[in-house]
């Protein structure tokens, strides 16, 4: 089963390196200077309005699938599309919606929704091929409304808006434009979208629209607010799952975001985050499956024993090293369990094979290292001693997060932050560019990236990874800057050695 329990609770920012409230100064049009600060208070602010704010109440499981449109040839041109609907999908666009289609071909769709602008309609259509049911068309999927920046070339932006420009570049939650603004619209337009969507009697559905408001439905149904705009990337015809499961007492819903932006090309490819370049980055790799991964192993909640990988581990290890090979790498960080090193390993052979594989034109030398903080083995066994007085489920599973006692998770959290200073240190070098890839158990990669979004430990529990996956952060503004997330649970390059994105929900009240 793949489903994940979460009772919404309030955000704060507590990342392991605290920062004071930030300003910058940008020039206006009139050649005057402004001064615009953030502050951290409103951040928080921001989040735990949108935290406690409840869905809808469900009868049955649902999955919801978001795509954004293929390439548009505004997208190849480079011009401010916001809501207009001027463009269509470029050839590279409609391949990209074809590979959708590919992927997503063997599930049980109900229904699809997508936005009535001309480029995620068409990429619609491509996707839901030869279903006969009629694709509903929402108006408030269309994407932000970004009034008179529309139909601009970003350096047309600049030069006519100026310090407009600047703050929607930097400071998008409060940029303001024409009266509007257009980030906190569109997050109040998300959680209209999530009423409709959650009304519908489907329990799998499809949804096709843009970049900015598939942010934005995925920040919503986690509880995160405006400052989390361009954190979560949508590259196009990237795919997000959410799982939505009712409580039995009725009320808001359990959700689970079971996967974030996985994309038709590579997640680790080279490109930019949020439009920004970016030189450094962390990729967090989950370990192969486990011999404890049987359900024999799983009845028994035998947490602290050194699992070694069973034979699927050690062909996810070996296709997660081939994804990785176009990347020179520069260090591999795991967590001593036998599992991790070996995953490490057989990553760090195939980097050091480069020149050999066609790669690279010399061989590579990637720095090895294990530390003990990114090792939650002995903290998860404090649950079995609990097991018969709670529901503990087993860490192979989405969903063990929610049986953990407090204290449990406390230690994980406290423990996994520690290993996330030592990351952000490792980044923290003169060196250009640097890559650094992590290699841990999937509860102690989930527990990383909450640190990397400056969440509490609370928000652990709306994430799920798998056995092979790999889940992708940049820094464009270095270590001491916020991570923007590329990725999280890409398990493509597993092929049929992977979990499906979506499956089949008939006869099956979870996911």
């Amino acid at each position: 089963m793949l489903s994940f329990s979460v009772t919404p609770c309030l955000l704060h920012h507590n990342r392991v390196v605290l920062h004071a409230p930030f300003s910058f100064t940008v020039r206006s049009s009139s050649s005057t200077f402004q001064q615009i600060e953030v502050s951290k208070t409103d951040r928080d602010l921001s989040s735990e309005l949108y935290s406690a704010v409840s869905f809808p109440k469900i009868q049955v499981a649902k999955r919801v699938v978001l795509v954004r449109h293929g390439q548009s040839t505004w997208n190849e041109e480079g011009r401010i599309q916001g809501s207009s609907d001027f463009s269509v999908l470029t050839k590279k666009g409609e391949a990209q919606a074809e590979t959708s289609r590919q992927m997503l071909i063997d599930d049980s769709f109900d229904v699809c929704f997508s936005s009535p602008l001309i480029r995620s309609k068409r990429t619609a259509e491509i996707i839901w091929g030869a279903r006969k049911e009629e694709i509903l068309t929402d108006y408030n999927l269309r994407e932000i409304d970004l009034y008179s920046f529309q139909g601009l070339l970003k350096h047309e932006g600049k030069a006519k808006f100026g310090a407009a420009y600047r703050q929607w570049q930097v400071d998008a939650a409060n940029f303001n434009i024409d009266g509007h603004y257009p980030v906190r619209e569109l997050w109040a337009r998300a959680r209209s979208c999530w009423t409709k969507i959650l009304a519908h009697e489907s329990r799998s559905v499809l949804v096709v629209a843009h970049n900015a408001v598939n942010q934005a439905l995925v920040a919503t149904a986690i509880g995160l607010g405006t400052e989390y705009f361009r954190i979560l990337l949508q590259s196009n015809c990237g795919v997000s799952v959410l799982d939505f499961t009712p409580q039995a007492e009725g009320g808001s819903p359990h959700i689970c975001l079971n996967r974030l932006n996985q994309t038709p090309n590579s997640p680790v490819a080279g490109g930019s985050s949020a439009g920004r370049k970016t030189s450094k980055r962390i990729i967090l790799v989950c370990h192969g499956s486990t011999e404890g991964d049987s359900e024999i192993a799983q009845a028994s909640l035998d947490y602290s024993a050194d699992q070694p990988m069973n034979m699927l581990g050690v062909i996810q290890s070996q296709k997660t090293a081939e994804l990785l090979l176009d990347l020179k790498v520069s260090s591999i960080i795991s967590s001593p369990k036998t599992a991790c090193v070996k995953t490490a390993e057989a990553i760090s052979r195939v980097q050091e094979a480069a020149d050999c594989l066609g790669a690279d034109c010399v061989p590579r030398y990637v720095e090895m290292k294990q530390i003990d903080e990114l090792d939650i083995e002995d903290i998860l066994q404090q649950s079995k001693k609990n097991a018969d007085a709670v529901d503990v489920v087993p860490p192979s599973q989405a969903g063990w997060l929610k049986g953990l006692e407090a204290e449990v998770s406390s230690r994980v959290w406290n423990k996994s932050g520690k290993a996330w200073e030592s990351l952000l240190s490792e980044l923290d070098v003169s060196e250009i560019e640097k890559i650094v890839v992590v290699v841990g158990d999937p509860a102690v990669n989930i527990a990383l990236m909450g640190h990397c979004l400056n969440l509490r430990k609370e928000w652990m529990e709306p994430f799920h990874l798998d056995a092979g996956s790999i889940s992708v952060m940049d820094f464009p503004d270095g270590p001491t800057g916020r991570g923007v997330i590329r990725c999280i649970n890409y398990t493509a390059h597993l092929g049929r050695w992977s979990i499906p994105i979506t499956r089949t929900t008939v006869d099956d009240e979870e996911f």
